[in-house]
């Protein structure tokens, strides 16, 4: 049985804000100011791995891309040289509280969801630790000469030498106000100190960077040949998809022509075999990050649709630009924040 996501309609849909929402707000706010006041007075103090940190993250909760971007990310570092690791907190998994590395084998249960996909997506290093700083070393420790940061743009503990911001930009900030009563997990003016600025669909504005989620077809998860998603057009599927913003999913797979029959359930929801019993035997397209979790008990009619991130050449010329500058002795990597 589906389970609708769980953001409030206030946030993106233009519905009242709730009175305790409202009264909450304020208190949210406070709580950042004092943080953001304490580590100004160095009562709670910044880290600094040994190697460069690029930090991918989002301003308001929920899902905006940055996997498929920090995934593009690790793809064009290797590229250029560098030998990049990957530190996630891990959400949804058992045990939060132990740090592991993540390798193929590892399970979602073991992992979490996005860093096993990252892991089997890229084949670099990816460990998982409530602290990132910690994650960060144990990357360094193992080689790494740079360590992108999936999530965790307001994880302070850890300095980072690149800060990238990626915006749905559909949804863009809702309704702009704080938590609980909007989607913000900080007010939006932060963005500014953001180096690069990522818009995920919709519309980039000034000084930001479009990004595109191109789908790579269906990949059976019981195994066979990939199939183009235009073979669906003209047919109903059941489409599973337990993301941040499920809608972005269901539309894409519209755009085939494709009939959606939508189940939509909450971001890093914990699959059961139920949960994919729709009663009807229609082919069931879901997200890779779905497709990690549910391929153990799949039917031979289950797909995953892997999406690549695409930006502008010009975006990578200036990121890489930026890199550049890290590799260098004198570039003061203990002046950033």
């Amino acid at each position: 049985m589906s389970k609708a996501p769980r953001t409030p309609r206030h946030w993106f849909d233009g519905a009242p804000v709730p009175p305790v929402a409202r009264l909450l707000e304020p208190v949210y706010a406070g709580a950042l100011k004092l943080r953001a006041g304490l580590f100004g007075l160095h009562l709670l103090r910044r880290k600094r791995a040994p190697v460069p940190v690029i930090v991918v993250g989002n301003l308001t909760v929920g899902g905006t891309g940055k996997t498929p971007l920090t995934i593009a990310l690790v793809k064009r570092l290797r590229a250029a040289g560098w030998n990049p690791g990957v530190a996630s907190r891990g959400y949804g998994r058992h045990d939060q509280a132990t740090p592991r590395w993540v390798e193929l084998q590892t399970t979602p249960a073991e992992g979490g969801d996005e860093p096993v996909l990252i892991a089997r997506r890229t084949g670099v290093p990816v460990r998982v630790d409530r602290d990132r700083v910690a994650a960060a070393r144990a990357l360094a420790a193992a080689g790494c000469d740079i360590v992108v940061c999936d999530d965790g743009l307001q994880h302070y503990r850890l300095r980072r030498d690149l800060e990238i911001e990626v915006i749905d930009g559909r949804r863009r900030y809702g309704n702009g106000r704080l938590l609980p009563a909007g989607p913000l997990r900080e007010p939006a003016v932060r963005a500014a100190r953001c180096d690069f600025r990522v818009v995920n669909g919709g519309s980039a504005g000034f000084g930001e960077w479009p990004m595109t989620l191109r789908p790579e077809g269906a990949v059976p998860l019981a195994g066979g040949k990939p199939l183009p998603l235009t073979a669906f057009g003209g047919h109903r599927v059941h489409a599973v998809a337990g993301i941040g913003n499920p809608a972005r999913f269901f539309d894409m797979l519209r755009d085939y022509g494709i009939g959606v029959v939508p189940h939509a359930f909450d971001d890093h929801h914990a699959y059961t075999a139920q949960d994919l019993q729709f009663g009807s035997q229609l082919p069931v397209l879901m997200t890779e990050k779905d497709a990690v979790k549910c391929a153990p008990f799949a039917s031979a009619w289950s797909y995953s649709v892997p999406i690549d991130a695409e930006l502008p050449e010009a975006f990578w010329v200036a990121l890489e630009a930026r890199l550049q500058l890290l590799r260098e002795p004198a570039a003061g990597r203990g002046s950033r924040r």
